[in-house]
């Protein structure tokens, strides 16, 4: 198998995260998620927002989905994702793996053997996945698909100055509703198994 970089960006409640966990089990490679926020704090000797143990698990999980990158200022926010940038070249050099959002469909566009995903789904699908999987009222649920798909579209139209579904940079988007978490993760290996084969 031949070394390769999928880049995942998907939409609030189309399960882009546990299909990317599922897709990384199957292909035996590490994805990288929250951990470059991680990984950039380090570096930079900055510190990760703090939220005590003691809040709701909720709250901490809608905080780090609505702000990939903290509450910092635009200033900090830009030195952010430069070093970012630095964490995600050097990860796609390194070794095949699995990188969620955070730009880097951009960030390595170009990049031999890079296959950028979106994962989407109808509306109602989303909705239904925030009440049954995150555990939301049906009025939390349409909040947060419209903040957090507003914060996203904001984010990747500032770094990369197209949004994160514009067809023309990506390699294959799925609906997600169709196949479901493990479905869509297998489709998605069976590409990544042809595509990346070593020629014989």
């Amino acid at each position: 198998m031949q070394k390769y970089v999928i880049t995942i960006t998907r939409q609030f409640g189309s399960l882009g995260r546990p299909i990317a966990h599922q897709l990384s089990e199957l292909l035996e490679v590490e994805y990288y998620d929250r951990d470059i926020v991680e990984q950039v704090s380090r570096k930079m000797n900055l510190p990760v927002s703090q939220i005590s143990e003691s809040e709701e698990k909720a709250k901490s999980l809608f905080f780090n989905m609505k702000y990939p990158l903290g509450t910092a200022t635009t200033q900090i926010q830009d030195q952010i994702f430069k070093t970012q940038r630095e964490i995600i070249l050097d990860l796609a050099e390194k070794e095949s793996c699995i990188i969620v959002g955070r730009c880097s469909d951009y960030i390595l566009e170009g990049l031999k053997n890079h296959i950028s995903i979106f994962i989407y789904a109808p509306y109602e699908a989303r909705l239904k996945n925030c009440v049954d999987n995150l555990h939301m009222t049906r009025a939390e649920g349409e909040k947060m698909i419209a903040e957090v798909d507003r914060a996203r579209d904001s984010y990747h139209m500032r770094y990369a100055n197209y949004l994160p579904g514009d067809f023309k940079h990506k390699d294959l988007m799925i609906n997600s509703s169709v196949l479901g978490v493990e479905g869509t993760a297998g489709y998605i290996a069976d590409l990544i198994h042809t595509r990346f084969a070593d020629k014989q």
